[in-house]
């Protein structure tokens, strides 16, 4: 009794993985079988491929976009009566000392008119101190031409700017220029708010590869834009950098409590909540709709897989008389259909990993081969396609495959393993 139970072949056996490899091989005759499980791998594999692909470069536009808008932007903002008091050098100092805070910078913006030699274009102008635009490293460390040495000298904070490389472009101007900026909020006079006027040298030329930026902001110095806005020793607003700008639900209450009464207190998240919230949306919608397109990819399955177990029906019957259980049956099935779906989701995600790594040579071939430009950074904001593998989503992404493959087999396996062998080798 003992010795008739070892020779039995335990679940997923050799004998069992065997014949399963043997049904896999393309014959002549079972060419139409071959067809649809080479139809069925290559649809897996482009489904894994195109989701990993999309939801790499949504991952990498979301990061790459944060990081430029917080590294360009303030964290947090604050406004109020009490940044422009004589106590504002004791507030900033308050707000220096948070931990967590990295930078504190007051600011003061306002919109002009831009003139060059032969072109005209509206800017918005940032007023910073020296120090600050240094600490500022998405933008003084990203000066393309020209330099930011000599910003803030001279009186009143001196004459020179820097402007962003597509405003550059747009104007036909370059480092040691001049531009004629136009203020519509000058100060005020008897007869109303004059329009103040002013030339101004480039001493830089910035390019934060963010196109929203680079063809709208000048940065000018501080105590320069508080002359040319007419704002005399005060400014519009204190701008707050921090460590982890997701921390700033924690910090936003101290920071509210050093600012003082009065003080209003806005952050990231709120001057760009519609702007994020729309970004997460597509991203979830865009995965439902892929992982659709898998599920329908792997389906096809199913069809290579009853070709298969129609074609086989006098092996189901021989299989059963000599001893093969329906279990057995089962499982030579779901591992011919599996092994299609494990084989093309393996290969997806290799392409899919290997795209995603070098998607911007791609980029660069593609506009080489077409002669066009993919990826306009007018339209896109970006100057080239991103993509941030996440390890974890692709681990989502694999199983799904895997799970639906798996699903795919189980109706045609089980409907083999019930086939009666009387019936199968009735006509043979």
């Amino acid at each position: 009794m003992t010795k008739q139970a070892d020779t039995v072949a335990p679940p997923f056996g050799l004998w069992e993985r065997a014949v399963a490899a043997r049904y896999l091989r393309a014959k002549r005759k079972h060419g139409g079988v071959a067809l649809i499980s080479l139809i069925s791998y290559i649809g897996i594999t482009l489904a894994v491929l195109v989701l990993i692909v999309v939801m790499s470069v949504m991952n990498g536009f979301r990061t790459e976009l944060l990081d430029r808008i917080l590294g360009f932007n303030g964290h947090a903002y604050i406004d109020g009566a009490p940044i422009n008091s004589p106590d504002r050098p004791a507030i900033v100092g308050r707000l220096k000392a948070i931990p967590g805070v990295k930078q504190v910078i007051p600011v003061v913006e306002g919109q002009a008119m831009v003139l060059g030699p032969n072109q005209i274009t509206g800017a918005i102008v940032r007023g910073v101190s020296p120090a600050d635009l240094k600490a500022t490293t998405l933008v003084s460390g990203n000066i393309k031409q020209g330099s930011r040495a000599g910003f803030g000298d001279g009186d009143d904070g001196g004459e020179l700017i820097l402007i962003g490389d597509r405003m550059a472009a747009a104007l036909g101007v370059a480092p040691g220029d001049s531009v004629t900026l136009i203020s519509p909020a000058g100060a005020a006079t008897a007869f109303g708010t004059s329009v103040t006027q002013k030339d101004y040298t480039i001493g830089g030329i910035f390019s934060v590869g963010m196109s929203e930026y680079d063809q709208s902001f000048i940065y000018m110095p501080l105590a320069q834009a508080q002359l040319f806005f007419g704002r005399a020793e005060s400014v519009d607003a204190i701008e707050i950098m921090l460590d982890d700008p997701d921390a700033i639900n924690a910090i936003k209450p101290r920071l509210a409590a050093e600012a003082g009464p009065g003080a209003r207190v806005t952050d990231w998240t709120q001057k760009n909540q519609s702007f994020f919230e729309a970004l997460q949306v597509e991203r979830a919608a865009m995965r439902l709709i892929l992982m659709f397109i898998v599920a329908i990819a792997a389906m096809n399955i199913i069809s290579g897989l009853v070709m298969l177990v129609k074609n086989k029906g006098r092996d189901i019957g021989i299989l059963r008389t000599m001893g093969a259980g329906q279990g057995a049956i089962l499982r030579i099935f779901f591992m011919s259909g599996a092994a299609v779906g494990v084989a093309g989701t393996v290969t997806g995600l290799l392409l899919g990993v290997l795209f995603c790594a070098n998607i911007e040579g791609i980029q660069k071939a593609v506009e080489w081969a077409t002669g066009a430009n993919v990826f306009n950074a007018d339209v896109y904001f970006l100057t080239h396609v991103p993509a941030k593998i996440e390890w974890r989503e692709v681990g989502i992404i694999t199983g799904w495959s895997l799970f639906m493959s798996f699903v795919a087999t189980l109706p045609p396996a089980w409907r083999a393993s019930r086939l009666d062998p009387v019936e199968a080798l009735r006509y043979e």
